[in-house]
């Protein structure tokens, strides 16, 4: 099977993955906890770790590693420009969507969401696997494309636009004020909370719910497709799924600031909004 012609839609199923489990083409990562993929994992998948996805200084951990950093990290995951990634994780899709917005950055555009993650993938009875798998290692050239993402600049001078809406991911009390998480709690301005667990089917592995109702509900506090819509979080974790929930919606301009509120809520300057939950 040539490499082109390996088609798969954006939010893939257990069933429809499971025909290419082995294939060279394709690349299943796994960003659950080391103790549960050591015990359980899609047949073929490989662990990554998820701190390697972010910069881990503060205030503001969520930033972008370096571009050496990440060519580390993709060439050790043998990625090349016709491998179609596949990426999972044992929470909903919070570090694989930040995988996958990660892999948008550097112009890498054949990927997959295993939609629940391995949660769904057990449910469904299908194989798995224990032991460790390792990584052939490439040699991936990493270069950036920052449209999928913005800084805190881009947002302190487009907050207040009318075809601009902020998606905040976090708790309802992370967003109220109420739980503070930085040196200032609150969020900014006229941003909508949708917090990030909401979208996701607790009774069925994680899996994503009934798409039109979760549009619908994303419409009523005012994140619709004809805005710019940018996601965020406390360190552009959680706001990793939102981010891969608004690209499986069809919202073809949003964004994530990966500074979040860890970067935000830490400077004395940015402006901040309380509310009530």
């Amino acid at each position: 099977m040539a490499a082109d012609s390996i088609q798969l839609p954006l939010l893939i199923e257990a069933e429809q993955l499971e025909p290419y489990l082995g294939h060279s083409n394709v690349l299943i990562v796994d960003l659950s906890k080391p103790q549960l993929y050591f015990r359980c994992h899609v047949p073929g998948a490989v662990h990554l770790p998820f701190a390697s996805l972010m910069k881990g200084e503060k205030p503001a951990p969520g930033l972008l590693p370096s571009v050496e950093q990440l060519t580390e990290v993709f060439s050790g995951l043998g990625l090349t420009p016709d491998t179609h990634v596949i990426a999972y994780d044992d929470e909903g899709g919070g570090w694989a969507g930040r995988l996958l917005w990660t892999l948008e950055l550097i112009g890498h555009k054949h990927y997959s969401y295993l939609n629940g993650g391995i949660h769904a993938w057990v449910k469904r009875k299908m194989d798995i696997q224990s032991e460790e798998m390792l990584a052939s290692p490439s040699t991936y050239k990493v270069s950036l494309d920052m449209t999928d993402a913005v800084d805190k600049d881009y947002i302190v001078e487009n907050y207040q636009r009318d075809d601009l809406i902020v998606w905040d991911a976090r708790s309802p009390e992370e967003h109220s004020g109420e739980k503070m998480l930085a040196a200032r709690a609150g969020h900014i301005p006229g941003a909508a909370n949708y917090e990030w667990t909401r979208a996701m089917d607790r009774m069925d592995a994680l899996r994503i719910r009934d798409l039109d109702v979760i549009r619908k509900e994303l419409s009523d506090i005012g994140i619709t497709a004809d805005k710019e819509i940018i996601t965020h979080c406390q360190t552009h974790h959680r706001s990793g799924f939102t981010y891969l929930l608004g690209r499986i919606l069809g919202f073809e301009n949003i964004k994530a600031y990966p500074g979040s509120w860890s970067e935000w809520g830490n400077d004395a300057d940015t402006p901040v909004e309380l509310s009530d939950i």
